[in-house]
């Protein structure tokens, strides 16, 4: 099963951060695509996730079109990494904490992504870039603010 990850192409911890599990996806199970993009926006759509709701986490696209956001997508994105099983099994077991961890970031992803320098979030870039779609426009130094 392989699923598509909606992130702010804006945010460079959030860039920063999928690019870490992009590098642990050796399979190439997960897919990145910026929720700003006209597909992210289609597929989003297509879910029902309110337009105010996307920019506040990232969210896993199932292949059925199913969308998991937050902490709630955790589980699902561990069982397609590899030895990440384990990890799945937690967070699946422990819902509120995933909920709540997952959160405590990404409210905070400005202060977290302020020790990245602008190198980091440009090999976080080329990372995604590596894996996605072409013609997505990622501005490597843009950094991103909290949209509650």
């Amino acid at each position: 099963m392989d699923a598509t990850v909606l992130y702010d192409r804006d945010c460079g911890f959030c860039r920063w951060s999928l690019a870490k599990i992009l590098a642990w996806d050796r399979a190439r199970r997960l897919h990145p695509l910026p929720i700003q993009s006209e597909e992210g926006r289609r597929l989003l759509d297509a879910a029902g996730v309110p337009e105010e709701h996307r920019l506040r986490s990232w969210h896993l696209v199932h292949p059925d079109g199913r969308v998991e956001s937050a902490g709630d997508a955790l589980p699902a994105v561990f069982r397609l990494l590899p030895a990440g099983a384990p990890f799945a099994a937690i967070t699946r077991a422990l819902p509120g904490p995933s909920r709540r961890g997952y959160m405590l970031v990404a409210n905070n992803r400005t202060l977290f992504g302020r020790p990245l320098t602008r190198g980091m979030k440009a090999r976080a870039t080329a990372r995604i870039d590596e894996r996605g779609p072409q013609g997505v426009e990622v501005s490597a130094g843009a950094s991103c603010e909290v949209r509650r």
